[in-house]
């Protein structure tokens, strides 16, 4: 007997058509529909060679668009779907690649449910010549499926590479291995023959986390700040001036930012403003130096700055204390 998957489509290259099979670059712009999880779903018939895919009906959304309220609404779908079905083994989620990692993160911060959850997409539209849709989806489901995908927080499948949420970043525009794990590699890989797993995370995620979206309306303010030589201090006060309540400075490797920079930070720091130095790096923890201390910032541990983010704004709903913080990016 088939496992059974479900799938719920966002949209993004994945579903999307363009004008020709030579058209992997102007689809957004042909004029033709996405396809939704059923089209998709029955697009790529060998789906049913590997598991009883479920198709869920889900919008649309151009992944540039995609935060909270589309992170909330995927929450509580999983949450139904479970309850709905106990025989459930797992969930693979469509979307588009521009934010694909940050939902997938949000998602292994906050989801609830004990079953995997994967999250896939393509650098190629569903129609083009060598498209990476069919294979990307099929392989996601193999993965949700998959016993060993039990544990480990929700999962990214792109390429035949299995990569943890937390961890995965988009490196490249258009190429098929764009998705990887600088700093640990990928969890392992779903081949032809057989999915194999060859490290498991250490650090904790869905479902055991104290973050809920579901029983918010919105997610605190924080901004990222990116550094580059010559930055001077008004993106900082832009932000502050609309509200932040935290700010992370994506700065210059190992983790600093320019003095103008700097010194507005320390000022909004002192007046009670979470500041977090991350870097724009990509890769390599943060270090905590007397420097950092003293001006009242925290670091980001190796996280890159849209995940710590993300991290920020969700500890923010639990604690404002700072030391509590930095436990959290300590533990998550």
């Amino acid at each position: 007997m088939k496992p059974r998957v479900a799938f719920i489509g966002t949209g993004g290259t994945i579903a999307s058509q363009g004008a020709g099979p030579l058209d992997t670059t102007n689809y957004g712009s042909s004029g033709n529909p996405q396809l939704d999880a059923a089209q998709l779903v029955a697009r790529f018939p060998e789906l049913a060679e590997v598991a009883e895919v479920i198709p869920v009906p889900f919008s649309a959304v151009p992944s540039p668009q995609i935060q909270f309220p589309t992170w909330k609404a995927l929450v509580s779908l999983c949450d139904q779907l479970v309850a709905e079905d106990p025989d459930l083994a797992g969930i693979v989620i469509g979307h588009g690649t521009a934010t694909l990692e940050e939902t997938a993160y949000a998602l292994h911060l906050t989801a609830k449910v004990r079953v995997p959850i994967v999250v896939t997409g393509a650098q190629r539209p569903s129609s083009a010549l060598s498209t990476d849709a069919g294979l990307n989806l099929v392989n996601a489901v193999r993965t949700a499926a998959h016993p060993d995908a039990r544990g480990l927080g929700v999962l990214v499948l792109l390429n035949d590479e299995i990569q943890a949420a937390r961890e995965v970043t988009k490196t490249s525009t258009g190429r098929m291995q764009t998705f990887r794990s600088p700093d640990f590699g990928a969890l392992g890989q779903a081949d032809g023959d057989s999915v194999n797993f060859y490290r498991r995370p250490i650090r904790p995620g869905a479902p055991d986390t104290p973050f809920d979206l579901r029983a918010l309306d919105a997610l605190p303010r924080v901004d990222i700040a990116y550094s580059y030589a010559g930055a001077d201090a008004t993106a900082v006060r832009a932000f502050l001036a609309a509200g932040a309540k935290g700010i992370i400075s994506a700065g210059f490797a190992p983790g600093f930012c320019t003095p103008e920079e700097f010194s507005a930070l320390r000022e909004a720091a002192s007046s009670g403003t979470i500041v977090m130095q991350c870097t724009r790096a990509g890769s390599g923890r943060v270090f905590p130096t007397t420097k950092l201390r003293e001006a009242g910032f925290l670091t980001t541990d190796n996280l890159n700055p849209q995940k710590a983010r993300i991290l920020l704004a969700l500890a923010l709903t639990v604690t404002q204390d700072r030391d509590e913080i930095a436990r959290i990016f300590a533990t998550y």
